[in-house]
């Protein structure tokens, strides 16, 4: 039986930053097989506005917004064939690209999600997009996606290079084992990639006892057992696996970046939630500060 092939929705927004992001697919080993769509929501001009056509002292000004319009269109377009040639380049092949650009319909985070929601096995995005202030370290599409998008790997592509180098935080929760599995199904098959396994336990004082007693459960060693077991089991050579746990940290987040930065390891992997997270909560506190701390990392994020 044919596996299925995985598919990865690359959001773009025709900006330089996410042609970026374009490149970082193309160069991306893990992606190649994968069918990879590029989506674009255009942001078009309410179709109520060309009812003033029927003033006549409006005409002139419908007209000119008509052709800003078309003109718009036709540069999205040549973006968008450029970006999946760009793909070409990188070697993916021509059947395992699409283009779609749809009309904004809720708005362009809710659009992204409500596609990703047709059988994505991954979103990835650029930090900030074309409207972004160079200040500013995530975008507001790409907070939203952090905040709303919880059925489907995030992938937030940065500015460093590919080393295939991946730090992969792990605390023994369900959500961090989805991320090893994550990483081993798209890495490996892949021999020559690395992976680090770490484990950050925070120190001083803890106010809850509940996530106190989680803690002290995921505090050995142990929690390195079944990740180990699942990515050998996926083809990583032993020789490419390494662990390592920090103890009596203050920030869990920190100390993730810090290990990746000590190593060059420009790729963070790690869950959504982790033991101490609430369920409820719109993201792991965890997961938001590693992606304001390694603001030029790739960071994916397993939900």
């Amino acid at each position: 039986m044919t596996a299925r092939q995985k598919r990865l929705l690359l959001a773009v927004d025709g900006s330089e930053n996410a042609m970026q992001t374009v490149k970082y697919a193309g160069e991306e080993e893990a992606f190649k097989g994968m069918k990879i769509i590029l989506f674009h929501v255009y942001k078009s001009i309410p179709e109520a506005y060309y009812d003033l056509e029927k003033e006549p002292k409006s005409v002139k000004v419908v007209a000119h917004v008509r052709s800003w319009e078309a003109e718009q269109k036709k540069k999205i377009s040549k973006y968008m064939d450029d970006a999946k040639q760009l793909l070409l380049d990188a070697g993916h092949a021509e059947p395992a690209v699409d283009i779609k650009i749809q009309n904004r319909k809720k708005g362009i985070a809710r659009d992204i999600i409500t596609e990703a929601q047709g059988g994505y096995d991954a979103v990835l995005v650029r930090r900030r997009g074309a409207s972004a202030l160079q200040n500013i370290i995530v975008g507001s599409v790409t907070l939203k996606l952090l905040q709303k998008l919880t059925f489907a790997p995030l992938l937030i592509a940065g500015r460093k290079p590919i080393n295939k180098k991946v730090l992969l935080a792990v605390d023994g929760s369900p959500c961090a084992i989805r991320a090893v599995h994550f990483v081993a199904s798209m890495l490996g098959p892949l021999k020559d990639y690395e992976v680090k396994l770490v484990h950050a336990v925070r120190g001083g004082f803890h106010f809850d006892l509940a996530a106190a007693e989680s803690e002290v459960i995921a505090e050995t060693d142990s929690v390195f057992i079944e990740p180990v077991k699942i990515l050998k089991e996926a083809g990583f050579s032993e020789d490419n696996i390494s662990t390592k746990t920090t103890t009596g940290v203050l920030s869990r987040a920190g100390s993730i970046v810090d290990a990746a930065h000590s190593g060059e390891w420009n790729t963070i992997v790690l869950g959504r939630r982790g033991l101490s997270e609430i369920s409820e909560f719109f993201m792991g506190r965890v997961s938001n500060k590693v992606v304001h701390a390694a603001p030029k990392d790739t960071v994916w994020i397993v939900t």
